[in-house]
């Protein structure tokens, strides 16, 4: 395997290129999704990866989708290199692009909102909190302090912006864009995947702040999970010996390099615009060396070893 992958270019129709991740049409029903090592950091995709982290989103999504299909079922088919290049032979040629990096996948019909549970006030929550009381213009309890418990967790759902931020929108918002009762619906079923993930992360000593989810319609039009599950790039972790409220522990994801572009930022001597600067070697190797601890606190498996 090589150890880092800016873009794929596989023999196969692209289907859709985003920031971290290309993907392909395998089949009119399956879709094969290949985890780049690309970073970005506000908004903006910088020049260097990060060594690993293709390998590390792919692996947590597979394991959390197969961990939690007794709750919904997902498009997940497989990550097995030998299933993956027996559906689609022509990658035969592309094992290093493609092995440990891609998910086989049916394909859906993606719903245009961002399933948020919050089980801590963290990130925007907290922001519009401190400023308002309120999350999505909804009150919350007073006297919060940042990374308080929420108790119960709250679904916070998302627009899924096309460039920018998402921006967290009420329940009603999006009750009143979806059929009648998907949106209930989706509710419940993120509420009943964060609690499972929350519980079994707690045995690994972790805390999931918060997280968001995806979904799609299959062709039966029934929602399936979708994209990637409880990742790093997807959710908030924290140390739970580490959780103090009022205080922000350090988070199991790219904060390193964002508090190095901050500081480029005040500096001046970067606009927080693309291109994004390059990256110094200790900014990469504590950014990865953050995405492998998740993986193998998360799953036991430990990707640095398996080069």
């Amino acid at each position: 395997m090589t150890a880092t992958l800016m873009q794929s270019t596989l023999p196969l129709p692209l289907f859709r290129r985003g920031k971290v991740r290309e993907v392909y049409q395998v089949d009119e029903q399956r879709l094969l999704i290949v985890t780049s090592d690309r970073v970005s950091a506000f908004d903006v995709v910088l020049p260097d990866p990060i060594p690993h982290k293709g390998r590390v989103l792919t692996t947590i999504s597979a394991h959390w989708f197969r961990e939690l299909q007794h709750i919904t079922p997902s498009h997940f088919i497989s990550t097995d290199i030998e299933e993956i290049i027996s559906a689609a032979p022509s990658l035969a040629g592309f094992r290093e692009q493609v092995d440990g990096r891609s998910m086989l996948v049916h394909r859906t019909e993606p719903i245009a909102f961002e399933c948020v549970v919050r089980g801590y006030l963290a990130g925007s929550a907290w922001l519009e909190y401190s400023q308002a009381g309120t999350l999505a213009g909804e009150p919350l309890p007073t006297g919060l302090l940042q990374a308080s418990e929420l108790v119960p967790p709250l679904f916070s759902p998302a627009t899924k912006a096309v460039s920018g931020h998402d921006e967290n929108v009420s329940f009603e918002k999006m009750e009143a864009a979806l059929p009648a009762g998907l949106a209930d619906r989706l509710r419940q079923v993120s509420l009943s995947l964060y609690r499972a993930g929350r519980d079994m992360a707690a045995t690994r000593g972790l805390i999931i702040a918060d997280t968001k989810f995806e979904f799609g319609l299959d062709p039966s039009g029934q929602p399936v999970l979708i994209d990637e599950v409880l990742t790093p790039d997807s959710s908030r972790f924290w140390l739970a010996a580490e959780h103090r409220a009022g205080t922000v522990p350090p988070s199991f994801d790219k904060q390193p390099l964002r508090d190095w572009l901050d500081a480029e930022r005040r500096a001046g001597r970067w606009n927080g615009e693309a291109p994004g600067p390059r990256l110094p070697v200790e900014v990469v190797a504590a950014t990865s060396s953050r995405y492998l601890d998740a993986c193998h606190r998360i799953t036991d498996i430990a990707l640095e070893t398996l080069q």
